[in-house]
Protein backbone atom coordinates (compact mmCIF):
# COMPACT_ATOMS: atom_id res chain seq x y z
CA UNK A 1 0.00 0.00 0.00
CA UNK A 2 1.30 3.01 -0.90
CA UNK A 3 1.89 5.54 1.90
CA UNK A 4 1.05 9.31 1.97
CA UNK A 5 3.93 11.35 1.23
CA UNK A 6 4.91 9.15 -1.50
CA UNK A 7 1.11 9.16 -2.94
CA UNK A 8 1.91 13.16 -2.66
CA UNK A 9 4.98 12.59 -4.42
CA UNK A 10 3.55 10.92 -7.76
CA UNK A 11 0.76 13.42 -7.89
CA UNK A 12 3.75 16.37 -7.91
CA UNK A 13 5.49 14.49 -10.36
CA UNK A 14 2.31 14.02 -12.80
CA UNK A 15 1.41 17.95 -12.56
CA UNK A 16 4.77 18.58 -13.07
CA UNK A 17 4.48 16.56 -16.19
CA UNK A 18 1.55 17.93 -17.27
CA UNK A 19 3.25 21.53 -16.64
CA UNK A 20 5.61 20.53 -18.67
CA UNK A 21 3.45 19.39 -21.76
CA UNK A 22 2.12 23.48 -21.92
CA UNK A 23 5.67 24.60 -20.92
CA UNK A 24 7.24 23.07 -23.84
CA UNK A 25 4.47 22.94 -26.38
CA UNK A 26 5.89 25.68 -28.42
CA UNK A 27 9.11 24.30 -28.50
CA UNK A 28 7.11 21.51 -31.24
CA UNK A 29 4.48 23.66 -33.05
CA UNK A 30 5.75 27.07 -32.85
CA UNK A 31 7.29 27.20 -35.93
CA UNK A 32 4.65 25.33 -37.70
CA UNK A 33 1.98 27.77 -36.57
CA UNK A 34 3.90 31.18 -37.21
CA UNK A 35 4.59 29.79 -40.32
CA UNK A 36 1.27 29.17 -40.83
CA UNK A 37 1.75 25.40 -42.16
CA UNK A 38 -0.82 24.40 -39.43
CA UNK A 39 -3.39 26.27 -37.49
CA UNK A 40 -3.00 26.79 -33.91
CA UNK A 41 -5.63 23.77 -33.08
CA UNK A 42 -4.18 21.18 -35.76
CA UNK A 43 -0.52 21.69 -34.33
CA UNK A 44 -1.49 21.47 -30.67
CA UNK A 45 -3.30 18.50 -31.36
CA UNK A 46 -0.52 16.81 -32.97
CA UNK A 47 2.10 17.72 -30.48
CA UNK A 48 -0.03 16.01 -28.00
CA UNK A 49 -0.63 13.01 -29.94
CA UNK A 50 3.19 12.80 -30.83
CA UNK A 51 4.05 13.47 -27.23
CA UNK A 52 2.03 10.64 -25.86
CA UNK A 53 3.72 8.16 -28.52
CA UNK A 54 6.94 9.07 -27.58
CA UNK A 55 6.69 8.89 -24.40
CA UNK A 56 6.17 5.44 -24.76
CA UNK A 57 9.16 4.21 -26.81
CA UNK A 58 11.78 4.14 -24.71
CA UNK A 59 13.38 4.43 -20.85
CA UNK A 60 16.96 4.96 -21.65
CA UNK A 61 16.68 8.70 -20.05
CA UNK A 62 14.31 7.79 -17.36
CA UNK A 63 16.85 5.33 -15.89
CA UNK A 64 19.40 8.19 -16.16
CA UNK A 65 17.27 10.16 -14.10
CA UNK A 66 16.27 7.34 -11.12
CA UNK A 67 20.01 6.13 -10.80
CA UNK A 68 22.17 7.96 -12.50
CA UNK A 69 22.83 11.53 -10.61
CA UNK A 70 22.18 10.71 -7.11
CA UNK A 71 24.14 7.52 -5.34
CA UNK A 72 22.29 7.73 -2.00
CA UNK A 73 18.34 6.26 -1.13
CA UNK A 74 16.41 9.59 -0.93
CA UNK A 75 13.54 10.01 1.74
CA UNK A 76 9.86 11.16 0.04
CA UNK A 77 10.13 14.37 1.11
CA UNK A 78 12.96 15.19 -0.78
CA UNK A 79 11.91 13.74 -3.92
CA UNK A 80 8.62 15.94 -3.19
CA UNK A 81 11.40 18.76 -2.68
CA UNK A 82 12.95 18.49 -6.15
CA UNK A 83 9.51 18.08 -8.04
CA UNK A 84 8.12 21.38 -6.09
CA UNK A 85 11.34 23.20 -7.05
CA UNK A 86 10.78 22.43 -10.42
CA UNK A 87 7.23 23.48 -10.93
CA UNK A 88 7.80 26.95 -9.09
CA UNK A 89 10.41 27.63 -11.66
CA UNK A 90 8.53 26.52 -14.34
CA UNK A 91 5.56 28.37 -13.52
CA UNK A 92 7.49 31.82 -13.07
CA UNK A 93 9.11 30.86 -17.04
CA UNK A 94 6.01 30.36 -18.45
CA UNK A 95 4.19 33.47 -16.46
CA UNK A 96 7.23 35.62 -18.41
CA UNK A 97 7.42 33.85 -21.21
CA UNK A 98 10.99 32.43 -21.29
CA UNK A 99 11.55 29.17 -22.70
CA UNK A 100 13.41 27.93 -19.65
CA UNK A 101 14.47 24.17 -19.89
CA UNK A 102 12.31 22.27 -17.53
CA UNK A 103 14.84 19.01 -17.75
CA UNK A 104 17.71 21.25 -15.96
CA UNK A 105 15.08 22.50 -13.53
CA UNK A 106 14.06 18.91 -12.53
CA UNK A 107 17.62 18.12 -12.31
CA UNK A 108 19.14 21.23 -10.79
CA UNK A 109 16.22 21.29 -7.87
CA UNK A 110 16.65 17.26 -7.38
CA UNK A 111 20.76 17.83 -6.95
CA UNK A 112 19.61 21.17 -4.27
CA UNK A 113 16.76 18.69 -2.35
CA UNK A 114 19.68 15.79 -2.18
CA UNK A 115 22.69 18.46 -0.77
CA UNK A 116 20.60 20.02 1.55
CA UNK A 117 19.05 16.61 2.74
CA UNK A 118 22.22 14.49 2.97
CA UNK A 119 23.83 17.97 4.24
CA UNK A 120 26.94 16.83 1.77
CA UNK A 121 27.77 16.82 -1.31
CA UNK A 122 28.48 12.95 -1.22
CA UNK A 123 24.78 12.18 -2.29
CA UNK A 124 25.09 13.23 -6.38
CA UNK A 125 27.34 11.22 -8.93
CA UNK A 126 29.08 14.28 -9.96
CA UNK A 127 30.50 12.19 -12.84
CA UNK A 128 27.14 11.08 -13.54
CA UNK A 129 25.98 15.32 -13.61
CA UNK A 130 29.26 16.29 -15.40
CA UNK A 131 28.72 13.46 -18.29
CA UNK A 132 24.57 13.25 -18.78
CA UNK A 133 23.62 17.23 -17.38
CA UNK A 134 26.72 19.49 -17.63
CA UNK A 135 28.25 18.15 -21.04
CA UNK A 136 25.04 17.97 -23.09
CA UNK A 137 23.51 21.79 -21.55
CA UNK A 138 26.98 22.83 -23.17
CA UNK A 139 27.07 20.91 -26.85
CA UNK A 140 23.52 20.16 -27.21
CA UNK A 141 22.91 24.06 -27.97
CA UNK A 142 26.23 24.41 -29.81
CA UNK A 143 25.27 21.55 -31.90
CA UNK A 144 21.80 22.26 -32.60
CA UNK A 145 22.64 25.53 -33.90
CA UNK A 146 25.25 23.66 -36.40
CA UNK A 147 22.79 20.93 -37.72
CA UNK A 148 20.31 24.03 -38.13
CA UNK A 149 23.11 26.13 -40.10
CA UNK A 150 24.24 23.08 -42.24
CA UNK A 151 20.33 22.06 -42.67
CA UNK A 152 19.34 25.10 -44.07
CA UNK A 153 22.53 25.66 -45.88
CA UNK A 154 21.88 23.11 -47.83
CA UNK A 155 18.15 23.35 -48.31
CA UNK A 156 19.53 26.69 -49.67
CA UNK A 157 21.86 25.55 -52.21
CA UNK A 158 19.19 22.79 -53.27
CA UNK A 159 16.35 25.70 -54.08
CA UNK A 160 18.16 28.49 -55.29
CA UNK A 161 16.55 28.06 -59.03
CA UNK A 162 13.20 26.95 -57.41
CA UNK A 163 10.37 29.50 -57.42
CA UNK A 164 9.33 30.68 -53.94
CA UNK A 165 5.94 30.49 -53.89
CA UNK A 166 5.83 26.72 -55.08
CA UNK A 167 8.76 25.77 -52.60
CA UNK A 168 6.78 27.51 -49.80
CA UNK A 169 3.56 25.27 -50.60
CA UNK A 170 5.85 21.75 -50.75
CA UNK A 171 7.63 22.56 -47.36
CA UNK A 172 4.28 23.58 -45.56
CA UNK A 173 3.04 19.82 -46.34
CA UNK A 174 6.24 18.63 -44.96
CA UNK A 175 6.23 20.86 -42.12
CA UNK A 176 3.79 18.72 -40.94
CA UNK A 177 5.21 15.48 -40.62
CA UNK A 178 8.79 17.97 -39.35
CA UNK A 179 6.06 19.06 -36.28
CA UNK A 180 5.07 15.32 -35.91
CA UNK A 181 8.73 14.16 -35.33
CA UNK A 182 10.39 17.20 -33.07
CA UNK A 183 6.92 16.37 -31.24
CA UNK A 184 7.70 12.34 -31.15
CA UNK A 185 11.19 13.46 -30.33
CA UNK A 186 10.18 16.05 -26.82
CA UNK A 187 8.03 13.45 -25.83
CA UNK A 188 10.62 10.44 -26.17
CA UNK A 189 13.00 12.71 -24.15
CA UNK A 190 11.23 14.84 -21.79
CA UNK A 191 8.25 12.78 -20.31
CA UNK A 192 10.56 10.18 -19.26
CA UNK A 193 12.54 12.56 -16.92
CA UNK A 194 9.16 12.47 -14.74
CA UNK A 195 9.27 8.98 -15.18
CA UNK A 196 12.45 8.40 -13.82
CA UNK A 197 11.11 10.39 -10.64
CA UNK A 198 8.67 8.30 -9.85
CA UNK A 199 10.59 5.37 -10.63
CA UNK A 200 13.11 6.66 -7.78
CA UNK A 201 10.31 7.12 -5.70
CA UNK A 202 9.04 3.74 -5.84
CA UNK A 203 12.36 2.08 -5.20
CA UNK A 204 13.09 4.54 -2.57
CA UNK A 205 9.09 3.36 -0.84
CA UNK A 206 10.19 -0.31 -1.45
CA UNK A 207 7.18 -0.38 -4.09
CA UNK A 208 9.91 -1.62 -6.89
CA UNK A 209 12.70 -3.37 -6.45
CA UNK A 210 16.24 -1.58 -7.37
CA UNK A 211 16.73 -3.33 -10.80
CA UNK A 212 12.72 -2.74 -12.10
CA UNK A 213 12.75 -0.51 -14.97
CA UNK A 214 9.99 1.87 -15.53
CA UNK A 215 6.49 0.38 -14.81
CA UNK A 216 3.75 0.10 -17.62
CA UNK A 217 1.38 2.45 -15.53
CA UNK A 218 4.22 5.30 -15.10
CA UNK A 219 4.93 5.29 -18.53
CA UNK A 220 1.23 5.65 -19.32
CA UNK A 221 0.18 8.34 -16.60
CA UNK A 222 3.02 10.25 -17.47
CA UNK A 223 2.40 10.13 -21.12
CA UNK A 224 -0.97 11.44 -21.05
CA UNK A 225 -0.01 13.88 -18.58
CA UNK A 226 2.39 15.45 -21.30
CA UNK A 227 -0.07 15.19 -23.65
CA UNK A 228 -3.02 17.18 -21.76
CA UNK A 229 -0.38 19.85 -20.76
CA UNK A 230 0.51 20.14 -24.61
CA UNK A 231 -3.26 20.02 -25.54
CA UNK A 232 -3.23 23.54 -23.45
CA UNK A 233 -0.87 25.09 -25.05
CA UNK A 234 2.03 27.64 -24.01
CA UNK A 235 1.02 31.02 -25.95
CA UNK A 236 3.14 33.51 -24.69
CA UNK A 237 6.80 30.86 -24.72
CA UNK A 238 5.42 30.30 -28.71
CA UNK A 239 5.31 34.00 -29.45
CA UNK A 240 9.23 33.88 -28.70
CA UNK A 241 9.76 30.70 -30.24
CA UNK A 242 7.75 31.26 -33.41
CA UNK A 243 8.78 34.58 -34.41
CA UNK A 244 10.64 36.68 -32.19
CA UNK A 245 14.30 35.06 -32.68
CA UNK A 246 14.38 34.85 -36.52
CA UNK A 247 11.37 35.46 -39.08
CA UNK A 248 10.61 31.94 -40.51
CA UNK A 249 9.00 30.71 -43.58
CA UNK A 250 7.93 27.15 -44.13
CA UNK A 251 11.11 26.39 -45.47
CA UNK A 252 13.17 27.34 -42.32
CA UNK A 253 10.17 25.74 -40.04
CA UNK A 254 10.70 22.49 -41.82
CA UNK A 255 14.80 22.74 -41.38
CA UNK A 256 14.83 23.68 -37.78
CA UNK A 257 12.09 21.66 -36.80
CA UNK A 258 13.98 18.51 -38.56
CA UNK A 259 17.45 19.24 -37.54
CA UNK A 260 16.51 19.86 -33.64
CA UNK A 261 14.59 16.50 -34.15
CA UNK A 262 17.23 14.34 -34.90
CA UNK A 263 19.46 16.37 -31.94
CA UNK A 264 17.31 15.35 -29.70
CA UNK A 265 16.51 11.62 -30.73
CA UNK A 266 20.58 11.30 -30.83
CA UNK A 267 20.31 12.66 -27.13
CA UNK A 268 17.81 9.84 -26.02
CA UNK A 269 19.34 7.35 -27.86
CA UNK A 270 22.41 7.38 -25.56
CA UNK A 271 19.71 8.40 -22.19
CA UNK A 272 20.95 11.97 -21.78
CA UNK A 273 18.43 13.94 -20.48
CA UNK A 274 19.08 17.34 -22.73
CA UNK A 275 16.80 20.35 -23.23
CA UNK A 276 14.74 19.90 -25.80
CA UNK A 277 13.85 23.99 -25.64
CA UNK A 278 17.82 24.50 -26.06
CA UNK A 279 17.86 22.47 -29.21
CA UNK A 280 14.92 23.52 -30.77
CA UNK A 281 15.60 27.41 -29.89
CA UNK A 282 19.51 27.09 -31.17
CA UNK A 283 18.18 25.47 -34.40
CA UNK A 284 16.51 28.29 -35.15
CA UNK A 285 19.21 30.19 -34.68
CA UNK A 286 21.38 28.13 -36.80
CA UNK A 287 18.60 28.50 -39.56
CA UNK A 288 17.95 32.23 -39.07
CA UNK A 289 21.89 32.65 -39.52
CA UNK A 290 21.69 30.72 -42.46
CA UNK A 291 20.48 33.14 -44.11
CA UNK A 292 22.18 35.90 -42.70
CA UNK A 293 23.64 36.52 -39.73
CA UNK A 294 21.58 39.72 -38.85
CA UNK A 295 18.49 37.79 -39.57
CA UNK A 296 18.64 36.46 -35.76
CA UNK A 297 17.60 38.72 -33.22
CA UNK A 298 20.66 38.43 -31.20
CA UNK A 299 19.59 40.43 -28.15
CA UNK A 300 16.03 38.24 -27.86
CA UNK A 301 18.65 34.99 -28.21
CA UNK A 302 20.76 36.63 -25.28
CA UNK A 303 18.26 36.77 -22.86
CA UNK A 304 17.17 33.26 -23.79
CA UNK A 305 20.98 32.08 -23.26
CA UNK A 306 20.52 33.85 -19.79
CA UNK A 307 17.68 31.78 -18.71
CA UNK A 308 19.24 28.94 -19.34
CA UNK A 309 22.27 29.43 -17.32
CA UNK A 310 20.66 30.59 -14.55
CA UNK A 311 18.05 27.69 -14.59
CA UNK A 312 20.44 24.96 -12.81
CA UNK A 313 21.86 27.28 -10.11
CA UNK A 314 18.30 29.01 -9.05
CA UNK A 315 16.39 25.51 -9.07
CA UNK A 316 19.01 24.10 -6.87
CA UNK A 317 18.29 26.90 -4.22
CA UNK A 318 14.53 26.44 -4.91
CA UNK A 319 14.60 22.61 -4.53
CA UNK A 320 17.01 22.92 -1.48
CA UNK A 321 15.17 25.60 0.32
CA UNK A 322 11.95 23.26 -0.16
CA UNK A 323 13.99 20.27 1.54
CA UNK A 324 15.00 22.42 4.33
CA UNK A 325 11.24 23.48 4.74
CA UNK A 326 9.54 19.94 4.66
CA UNK A 327 12.21 18.37 6.32
CA UNK A 328 10.81 20.43 9.02
CA UNK A 329 7.04 19.29 8.05
CA UNK A 330 7.84 15.69 7.58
Amino acid sequence: MLDTVLIMVIAAALIFEFINGFHDTANAIATSVYTRALTAKQAITLAAIMNFVGALVSEKVAMTISKGLVSVELEQFVILSALLGAIIWNLITWYLGIPSSSSHALIGSLLGATIVSTMSMEGVIWEGVLRKIVIPLFTSPVIGFLVGFTFMTILFNLLKNAKPTKANRLFSKLQIFSAAFVAYSHGNNDAQKTMGIITMALISGNVLAADSGVPLWVKISCAFMMALGTSLGGWKIMKTMGNNVTKLDPVNGFAAQTASALVIESASFIGAPVSTTQVITTSIMGVGAAKRFSAVKWGVAQNIVIAWFVTLPITMCFGGGMAFILEHIF
